[in-house]
């Protein structure tokens, strides 16, 4: 079954993309968004131009240009606002974009821990220095400039999104040589960095929060590309590596705990925990029937080399990586992040 767990209203799981369309009686008059490229629409193009996301063919799909969303169209954001009645949320650097309905603060490759914290344990965030406090300072500017009277009131009705973010702290980790177990250590930190921003999001006025939990890193093409091995039992039936899984699952773990813990403190704000991990495995199980070809689940559609159509040298947006025919075929985009289909089927 589909998870859908955007019905704030009554706060229950749906089982079926027919009941997307309730979103709106929920009547949300504005989204804000924190995060990474997951759900980035803009904000690292902004400050940083020359990245791939920058141009073609990032977009391709449904802009017909790149507007920065790490993929060839729709974020899951995107899906929600558009299941909520609403306009697609802007990105806060875009200075010129309407923020009536919501702002946008998520940044590609952004972390969760700060590049200082981070540099302290020998990982670098080569992407962006606009960690997740950050994402809450430009938060607390803007409502600031709006509504510094009536900042309570004034988002009774919003949507709040704390993540995904997390994810790339693991990342940057692993493929600068840090063990599972290494990693496996920063969570309690990482998920902890995560609910000091949910507590600052509720204190800026938030009633209502998805926190969103980290994908099945393991069925990745960049995970699959970069811990490929000849021993089978390190994969499981969807061929997605185990450890990494298991990783995923004990972040989850940790942050499931968090948001339990804040729903206890914080009796009147409604806390929901955002099941992006099963979502995924949800696509990847049902992917013939979904209309993805299933010689191709776990290869990307822009990429290039090895077994799952996948080089971290060789990344889509680079002269000469091709894109395949039919984005509409793949769950996967870029190696990293998924198609605009893929992520409408996980967002509802």
């Amino acid at each position: 079954k589909m998870l859908s767990f955007l019905l704030l209203c009554s706060s229950l799981l749906l089982p079926s993309p027919s009941n997307a369309h309730l979103l709106k009686a929920c009547k949300f008059d504005a989204i804000y968004q924190l995060g990474d490229s997951i759900s980035d629409t803009g904000n690292l193009i902004r400050e940083n131009p020359v990245t791939p996301f920058s141009h073609l063919p990032y977009g391709e799909t449904f802009f017909k240009n790149a507007t920065g969303r790490c993929s060839n169209g729709l974020l899951m954001i995107d899906q929600f606002a558009l299941a909520a009645g609403l306009p697609l949320i802007n990105p806060y650097l875009n200075k010129d974009a309407s923020f009536t309905h919501g702002v946008n603060f998520a940044v590609a490759g952004s972390t969760a821990l700060s590049s200082q914290v981070l540099a302290q344990k020998m990982i670098l965030s080569p992407a962006t220095n606009s960690s997740l406090t950050k994402q809450l300072d430009w938060m607390s500017t803007h409502f600031d400039t709006i509504c510094s009277h009536h900042k309570g009131l004034y988002l009774n009705d919003a949507l709040f999104l704390v993540g995904e973010i997390g994810g790339n702290d693991y990342n940057y980790a692993l493929f600068q040589g840090k063990t599972i177990e290494e990693v496996k250590n920063m969570v309690p930190e990482v998920v902890q960095t995560i609910k000091d921003a949910i507590i600052k999001v509720i204190s800026y006025g938030a009633v209502r929060v998805i926190v969103p939990g980290n994908f099945p890193i393991g069925c990745l093409p960049i995970y699959l590309t970069g811990f490929q091995t000849k021993i089978s039992t390190a994969y499981d039936e969807l061929h997605c590596l185990k450890d990494l899984n298991n990783l995923a699952n004990y972040h989850n773990k940790h942050l499931k705990h968090a948001i339990k813990s804040l729903r206890k403190d914080n009796p009147n704000v409604m806390i929901v925990y955002g099941d992006y991990y099963n979502a995924f495995l949800w696509v990847l199980r049902h992917a013939s029937l979904l209309g993805f070809d299933e010689t191709s689940l776990q290869k990307s559609c822009c990429g290039i080399g090895g077994d799952y159509d996948f080089n971290l040298m060789q990344m889509c947006g680079l002269p000469g990586v091709p894109v395949c025919s039919d984005p509409n075929e793949r769950i996967s985009w870029d190696g990293i992040h998924l198609t605009q289909k893929a992520y409408k089927f996980m967002a509802y």
